[in-house]
């Protein structure tokens, strides 16, 4: 029998999270049947998506979802050998007893002096979502010039340097000017601290005074009301995110882009990474090469200890991560 932690969900979010919405609970694991594996959290994920996700895909009382790296520390499955590692959602666990269905082993050729924890980042889910919305939704060509707004995030920050790898024009915001100084340091053309710019318009328009051919958007709310303004003629949206909606507690309303859409031509479309999971095992490969190149860096942002995870989430929320928030057990 193995003590198990986890934090569940006591009720539902009402604006930005707070402390009480969370508990953690100990429970007594039995031990793995055949086809089960037992796991111990190594790296756990806080993302931006949990708090909506939490509305929709969760009940009050549930685990808080997630993903973790973990180790296999007891077997009957051969599939997964005692000692070996996987990604698997297993939520906001210390351990877990699974049959296996869900989880992905690590990659046999994993580098040993790459962390396990870039699993849950740049070569994890944000590293294909960056992947993805470049190539799949918007197409982007060599040349053009892309707009990314929470550019200092685990997301943002694959975009830019993903699309820097393709010979275009990157333009990022972020939120601080350490943030800002990074993006610089990732090779991003311009960079901006969207909170310290007297007219948001008008710093848009002086990073890229012809205007933009694709936009990444993480953030929504009034920045994708002006930049949708700056977009070019036939430009291309790809909607990854909303953060800055996710906490209220009215809906924010207008304005409304319809009238641009029309002008401009301009094409939007959200999307999600599961979409296209085929070609999960080949996409890895090519983000791993690039960072065994040397042609991406993937920060990261580590809280330490289970126990803060919902600080981590908290922080997240915040803005005080730059690059991948990871939380090590």
């Amino acid at each position: 029998m193995v003590r198990a932690k986890k934090w569940t969900l006591t009720k539902y979010f009402d604006g930005f999270p707070k402390d009480s919405d969370f508990e953690l609970k100990v429970e007594e694991l039995p031990a793995p049947r055949d086809g089960e594996v037992l796991l111990e959290a190594v790296f756990l994920t806080v993302d931006p998506y949990m708090r909506p996700f939490s509305r929709v895909r969760m009940n009050e009382g549930d685990v808080m979802i997630g993903t973790q790296v973990a180790k296999v520390i007891q077997s009957n499955n051969p599939a997964f050998p005692v000692g070996s590692h996987v990604v698997g959602r297993c939520g906001w666990r210390s351990h877990a007893v699974c049959d296996g269905k869900d989880l992905v082993p690590i990659m046999a050729d994993w580098p040993k002096d790459v962390s396990l924890s870039l699993a849950l980042g740049g070569i994890g889910m944000p590293g294909l979502t960056a992947l993805y919305g470049i190539e799949e939704v918007l197409g982007l060509q060599k040349g053009e010039t892309l707009l990314v707004n929470a550019a200092a995030g685990a997301v943002g920050s694959m975009v830019g340097q993903l699309a820097k790898l393709k010979g275009c024009k990157v333009v990022g915001s972020a939120g601080s000017d350490a943030k800002v100084a990074f993006l610089k340091e990732l090779g991003f053309d311009e960079a901006f601290n969207y909170k310290t710019v007297g007219s948001l318009e008008e710093a848009l328009k002086k990073a890229s005074p012809d205007g933009y051919d694709c936009f990444f958007e993480n953030v929504g709310g009034p920045f994708s009301s002006v930049a949708i303004q700056q977009m070019k003629d036939f430009g291309r949206i790809a909607v990854c995110g909303a953060i800055s909606t996710y906490n209220d507690t009215t809906p924010q309303t207008g304005p409304y882009p319809h009238l641009t859409m029309i002008f401009k031509q301009l094409k939007m479309e959200g999307f999600l990474q599961s979409r296209w999971q085929h070609k999960h095992p080949e996409s890895l490969k090519r983000l791993m090469g690039w960072l065994k190149e040397g042609k991406l860096q993937c920060r990261e942002h580590i809280t330490t200890g289970f126990e803060n995870m919902p600080a981590a989430f908290m922080g997240l929320l915040q803005g005080e991560n730059i690059g991948k928030a990871i939380v090590a057990v």
